[in-house]
């Protein structure tokens, strides 16, 4: 009997794919590959493990016997879900290999934010000095601070636990609360939207990009939140109106931003880079090799449970 076969998109490391290559027939050559190749190709495939490329109605067309599409990560607002499932295809996310590797980057954006190390690492980089005995040179402490989750799922609660072995207070604002028991047990406290921003100290997004939430931090958002606040993305670059953070930055509306995802990526706004008041890096929330092994892994046996035992695993298209 012969085996079923995949397709591999992206960057993938091979540490991650060894289960796949033992169940199915796998294709995956990214030197040859391109979105033309893809297309011209795709119907001879039953998987498609998805990474840097959009999954539309083009492509999801080309797969004419696609069974299932599984993202490498935890996003797919790349994949055109509701026509997939129009078409009988299973999508399915990676949400697990994500959740500490993330959050350690909007950990990592918190920190070097708050206490403003990329300013600081410039100004030696270029030669000079400074007295941070200067208030404006002063970054915050983040001992009895406030802490607003926007989105409180596993990544939003792994950063949570992180937040407070520093003293952090957490408050959290998520379109489903969660239940008294697990908010006991996190030590966090649900409030709405508008009491999130206007209370913390320092906000994290941990949404996905869906039309409730594109661009919900705009001006009108940042008018409200505290001079002194800062707010780290590691989510979702839409969620934020790049423009109007480059306003608030600017005038002083908010203290700073850490940023690893940007609204029209891998376009970044020059006024946004110039800024010394905002870190940023290039959507690496899952850049270490374990994390993207661990990912790769999930992406594999969420294939591998739904081809082979009809089993559909993180589907995001029921």
């Amino acid at each position: 009997m012969s085996k079923a076969k995949v397709l591999v998109t992206g960057i993938i490391p091979e540490e991650g794919l060894t289960d796949l290559r033992s169940a199915f027939d796998v294709t995956y050559d990214p030197e040859k590959e391109s979105r033309d190749w893809i297309l011209a190709n795709l119907s001879d495939f039953d998987g498609l493990l998805l990474m840097g490329t959009k999954a539309d109605r083009e492509l999801i067309d080309a797969g004419k016997n696609l069974k299932i599409i599984t993202t490498n990560g935890v996003g797919f607002d790349h994949v055109d879900i509701a026509y997939a499932k129009e078409k009988g295809i299973v999508v399915s996310n990676c949400p697990m290999g994500v959740r500490v590797p993330t959050a350690e980057m909007t950990f990592a954006l918190l920190l070097a934010t708050v206490r403003r190390l990329a300013f600081y690492d410039k100004v030696v980089r270029e030669g000079h000095w400074m007295d941070v005995s200067e208030k404006r040179y002063m970054g915050m402490s983040l001992q009895g601070k406030t802490l607003g989750i926007y989105g409180m799922g596993r990544i939003g609660s792994e950063v949570g636990c992180f937040c407070q072995a520093l003293g952090m207070k957490v408050i959290y604002n998520d379109i489903r609360r969660l239940d008294h028991d697990l908010e006991e047990q996190l030590d966090v406290t649900y409030v709405d939207f508008d009491t999130l921003v206007k209370t913390a100290d320092v906000i994290t997004l941990h949404a996905p990009a869906l039309p409730s939430t594109m661009g919900i931090f705009n001006a009108d958002v940042f008018a409200k939140m505290k001079s002194t606040a800062y707010i780290i993305n590691a989510a979702r670059g839409v969620l934020i109106k790049e423009a109007d953070l480059v306003t608030a930055l600017k005038t002083g509306e908010i203290a700073g931003a850490g940023l690893d995802v940007f609204e029209h990526e891998p376009t970044v706004s020059a006024e946004l880079r110039s800024l010394d008041n905002v870190i940023m890096s290039p959507h690496a929330g899952t850049g270490t090799l374990e994390a993207r092994t661990a990912i790769a892994q999930e992406a594999s046996n969420n294939l591998i449970s739904f081809i082979n035992e009809g089993k559909a695993v993180n589907q995001v298209n029921a």
